[in-house]
């Protein structure tokens, strides 16, 4: 039987935190989420469009300090299209898109993206994310002045993006 070297009482510290590094670490490596990073100066509020085994949900609101990080959903993605609507508390103004769905102004989870009006909820504009079906994605939203400058137009036309079934008009991304 081999024996375990012996560790000196005042080490034990040492060694415990050592271990419990290498153990947070490997378990963020692997972890798989939608994240969303806020990366202007304003404090935002965050509504979120999906469509999982159930069907269509909208959630809302994360608020996410300036400059910071927040984890939307957690675990592997499981679609590849996420809609966002998010809006400026501090400065005013919204990113939006036309995708539309449900939202309110208090904290909601609301199943179905049809009739919003009609069931008591704001039908609201979302923008698309398509996250190319990676198990983690990281929305970066920034402020217009922030934006990178307009690339060319690509030579070739490209499909048009969205699942069949994506919000819009008449089963179209609008």
């Amino acid at each position: 039987m081999t024996r375990l070297p012996s560790i000196p009482a005042g080490r034990w510290t040492a060694v415990i935190a050592a271990l419990t590094a290498v153990f947070l670490l490997s378990s963020t490596a692997a972890k798989a989420d939608f994240r969303l990073c806020n990366n202007t100066g304003s404090r935002v509020g965050i509504a979120l469009g999906y469509k999982d085994a159930e069907g269509w949900t909208t959630e809302g609101w994360w608020n996410v300090p300036a400059r910071t990080c927040e984890t939307l959903l957690r675990g592997a993605l499981v679609a590849r299209y996420y809609y966002i609507y998010a809006v400026d508390y501090d400065r005013g103004g919204e990113w939006s898109g036309r995708a539309f769905m449900c939202s309110r102004e208090k904290e909601f989870t609301i199943r179905g993206i049809g009739d919003c009006l009609a069931r008591g909820y704001d039908r609201t504009g979302y923008f698309e994310v398509d996250t190319g079906e990676q198990r983690a994605w990281t929305v970066q939203l920034t402020d217009s002045a922030e934006q990178p400058a307009p690339q060319p137009a690509p030579t070739r036309p490209r499909p048009a993006p969205g699942p069949p079934g994506a919000p819009g008009e008449k089963g179209s991304k609008q």
